[in-house]
């Protein structure tokens, strides 16, 4: 399904929705990330491997099989419609040579997906997971409850939108059901975090548990008319030495935000001048070195910009913040665990492939599944989703 709101609420539903099964319940673990949807390529033609279907003498190709997973087969048709869908998330409209160029990308993932998702349910059916007609109907109202679909009519409107049936709908809830709670059971609930491992992740990665420096300013702006050509001396001087007065009277102990609210033509005056918080990074190295060395309150010099004669206080600067190991470590725990737990699945999806029975009917899908499952060094992308 397409990445709309109906798409969303079947997510969440899924999240906390548990599945009937015959194998004992599952340990606790944190959730498994759900994997991305599936997308498909076309196929080269070859001849089918179907026993085909004699009528009067002829033979009629009824499908191409491209490949036998553990006695399961994954087609031609099936992939291609995969293929749409993928191409559909995109939104985009391409021209010939960029679909072939589309087509040729996203091809490896789309078998590896493919396989990956049909071993993934047939270990689910091992395992005795399924989906109870009460399970379906609750995760139905909690779509029809998040999307506030409160008529049949209005849900039924928002499946043709999907371009799917109910019966379709069930079949794809069915298997992310099961693919997630192998995914659970199988993989999320043996992966461990040790105090030691989140500690050395906390202390190779300080940058992602600190925030940057920064700091707020006032802004005043005495403006110089201009016709975008030209400059008028005498108007650029008179804006620079009321700029100069200005700046005398501020470091003198006048409050800067009055001087803002008497004199300012810059569009900050309704709030006294205030810009920020910003970074350093924000800010133009400039205006940094204009401001190098200011306490708050402090008033850089008068400087020209493209609208005038302009002065800087800086209001208040906040230093960078680590935070500490103890409170960071929730975010540690679950970055730590996605890492292991994305490893952990890339291990169990290269296992179930080496147990697997996979008869390949197309040798150039094979070509491309063998160079994606055997170069990428990266665990693959969750299939089923």
């Amino acid at each position: 399904m397409r990445t709309t709101a109906l798409a969303v609420a079947v997510a969440a539903a899924l999240a906390v929705m548990p599945l009937a099964a015959q194998a004992p319940p599952a340990p606790q673990a944190p959730p498994a990330a759900q994997a991305p949807p599936v997308v498909q390529p076309p196929v080269a033609q070859q001849p089918a491997a179907q026993p085909p279907a004699a009528s009067g003498g002829r033979v009629e190709i009824i499908e191409q099989i491209l490949v036998k997973v553990n006695g399961e087969i994954i087609t031609k048709t099936e992939l291609e419609n995969r293929q749409v869908a993928a191409l559909r998330q995109r939104a985009q409209q391409l021209s010939d040579e960029e679909l072939k160029k589309a087509i040729a990308a996203i091809t490896p993932d789309i078998l590896v997906d493919a396989v990956d998702e049909l071993l993934l349910l047939q270990r689910g059916k091992e395992l005795g997971y399924k989906v109870t007609d009460e399970q379906f109907k609750r995760v139905l109202e909690n779509i029809r409850k998040e999307n506030k679909l409160e008529s049949d009519e209005q849900f039924n409107a928002a499946l043709k939108q999907e371009g799917i049936t109910i019966e379709q709908l069930r079949k794809n809830l069915e298997k992310q059901m099961v693919i997630n709670q192998v995914q659970q059971v199988e993989v999320a609930g043996k992966v461990g975090i040790s105090e030691s491992e989140a500690q050395a992740y906390y202390d190779e990665h300080k940058n992602e548990f600190t925030t940057p420096a920064s700091l707020t300013l006032r802004e005043l702006l005495v403006a110089v008319k201009s016709d975008g050509k030209t400059v008028n001396v005498a108007a650029d001087e008179a804006a620079k030495a009321k700029a100069e007065g200005l700046l005398a009277r501020a470091r003198a102990g006048e409050s800067f935000a009055a001087l803002v609210a008497e004199a300012s033509d810059a569009p900050s005056k309704a709030s006294g001048g205030l810009v920020g918080p910003l970074s350093a990074g924000e800010l133009d190295p400039g205006v940094l070195k204009l401001i190098e060395g200011l306490k708050p309150g402090g008033v850089s010099d008068v400087f020209r910009t493209g609208g005038g004669w302009a002065l800087l206080q800086l209001d208040s600067s906040i230093p960078p913040a680590v935070k500490s190991f103890e409170t960071a470590r929730e975010d540690i725990a679950q970055k730590v665990y996605d890492s292991k737990r994305s490893a952990e699945f890339g291990r169990y999806l290269t296992k179930l492939r080496g147990e697997a029975i996979i008869e390949w009917k197309n040798e150039e899908m094979h070509k491309l599944w063998m160079a994606r499952t055997s170069a990428s060094a990266q665990p693959p992308k969750n299939p089923g989703l």
